[in-house]
């Protein structure tokens, strides 16, 4: 984030400043400084012109015309990288991070970023792009940036429901739930008149056994551990420890 994002600009000009900022930090990720500078002398220079009576659709022409010329050159100077290419790829990671209170650990945190984009890196038409989307920076206070490492995978910044469940799951087998593992609750109210102890233990008997189908089902589906979008019932909780399944709820 760069600090022209925090002011709250109203001037036309303004605005599109902080949004040239935006997009080159959303785009690049890097170079923000540059094109804001870059921008404003344009702006100044186009001033100066206006000045001199030269329409505004002119200069904005001239500008495009300068825009593809100057594409045209840096397509000639431009330097290739392939995939393989680790060294050129940290050391273009390490001038991205300048300026940015990393350069302590920039070495590290350089190769952590080129390891990183090279596992999401993927081949269109004959070109390799990658989604930077697919890149998760998860935060954790109490360490420094030494202690920065990458995980191959998906990291949820969640407990496990109960504590009897296993912390632990290796060539684990998920299921992943959009659905709440409880009792649904009736979209009318309704009143249940109960007159014998017998009843009442048959209704509690009835929502236990829901309860129980619904562990059974993940366990006969060869989950061992369930990924749960919704809440999880306590006794659900209490049955998934029962067979050895890890729960994780409201992901």
């Amino acid at each position: 984030m760069t600090i022209l994002e925090e002011m709250d600009v109203e001037h036309p000009a303004a605005k599109m400043m902080v949004e040239i900022s935006k997009v080159q930090e959303d785009e690049v990720g890097d170079g923000t400084t540059t094109a804001v500078v870059l921008a404003g002398e344009l702006l100044k220079m186009a001033e100066e012109l206006l000045e001199q009576d030269i329409h505004a659709t002119v200069i904005a022409s001239g500008y495009r015309k300068a825009a593809e010329k100057a594409n045209e050159i840096l397509d000639k100077i431009a330097t290739g990288v392939s995939r393989g290419e680790d060294k050129i790829l940290k050391e273009i990671a390490i001038t991205a991070m300048s300026g940015k209170g990393s350069e302590v650990r920039g070495e590290k945190l350089a190769e952590l970023c080129v390891k990183a984009v090279k596992r999401i890196v993927e081949e269109f038409d004959g070109k390799l792009e990658a989604d930077i989307d697919n890149i998760k920076v998860e935060k954790k206070s109490g360490g420094g940036s030494a202690d920065s490492q990458l995980i191959e995978g998906l990291v949820l910044d969640k407990e496990v429901v109960h504590p009897g469940m296993p912390k632990r799951v290796e060539k684990a087998k998920i299921a992943l739930l959009n659905m709440a593992l409880e009792i649904k609750e009736t979209e009318t109210s309704a009143k249940i008149n109960i007159t014998d102890p017998e009843q009442l233990r048959n209704f509690l008997e009835e929502e236990r056994h829901m309860l129980q189908e619904m562990v059974d089902q993940v366990k006969k589906a060869g989950a061992n551990v369930v990924l749960c979008q919704k809440g999880i019932d306590d006794l659900v909780q209490h049955y998934l420890a029962k067979v050895g399944i890890m729960a994780v709820r409201r992901i």
